[in-house]
């Protein structure tokens, strides 16, 4: 399996800083996000990495590159199974200060947390299993990151990530999944 695993939230865009769901709507970063993933490099050039990869959306890739830049590495491949969570109906709409009754109603059309978690779980077994025994970088997105993370940890609630923020995965966690799945 990998030596390491760290999944990074892409940097900020403009319907971040609105509040906005984005799900799979494909927006650019903007120049605060730029300097999270430049930032997100910093911290990570602290370390060898042999993998940059990265969800098949703008933002996420483009806050691969700018952190690959840093750490002298080019972006390996984009995986569709790293892309957000897509939120149907919801998406672009306004929910910063919205009452959580409310968010729960507009995510009625959204695609179901479950999904996002066998998809994400599915494409980070496939990554340790395609880069065995190498330091992986893989940029994706909050939620995405935050479900399959509380999977992997048996249902602990995270927080929200911040835009830019690297967050370890234990490998043994992952591969336990995997072998409790099997059976």
């Amino acid at each position: 399996m990998s030596a390491t695993l760290v999944l990074v939230r892409h940097g900020e865009t403009a319907w971040n800083a609105e509040g906005r769901l984005q799900g799979q709507t494909d927006i650019p970063l903007n120049e605060l996000g730029r300097e999270q993933a430049r930032g997100a490099g910093r911290e990570l050039a602290t370390r060898h990495w042999d993998v940059l990869v990265s969800s098949t959306l703008g933002r996420a890739a483009e806050t691969a590159e700018l952190i690959g830049h840093d750490l002298g590495l080019t972006l390996t491949e984009k995986l569709g199974g790293l892309q957000e969570r897509h939120y149907g109906n919801a998406e672009g709409r306004v929910v910063r200060d919205l009452p959580r009754e409310e968010i729960d109603l507009l995510l009625h059309s959204a695609e179901p947390e479950e999904d996002v978690v066998k998809r994400g779980i599915s494409a980070l077994s496939e990554l340790v299993l395609r880069y065995e025994g190498k330091n992986i970088i893989a940029v994706a997105h909050g939620t995405l990151i935050r479900l399959t993370v509380d999977e992997l940890q048996g249902g602990v609630r995270t927080k929200p990530l911040r835009n830019g923020q690297i967050v370890e995965v234990d490998i043994s966690l992952l591969q336990r999944h995997l072998s409790a799945a099997a059976h």
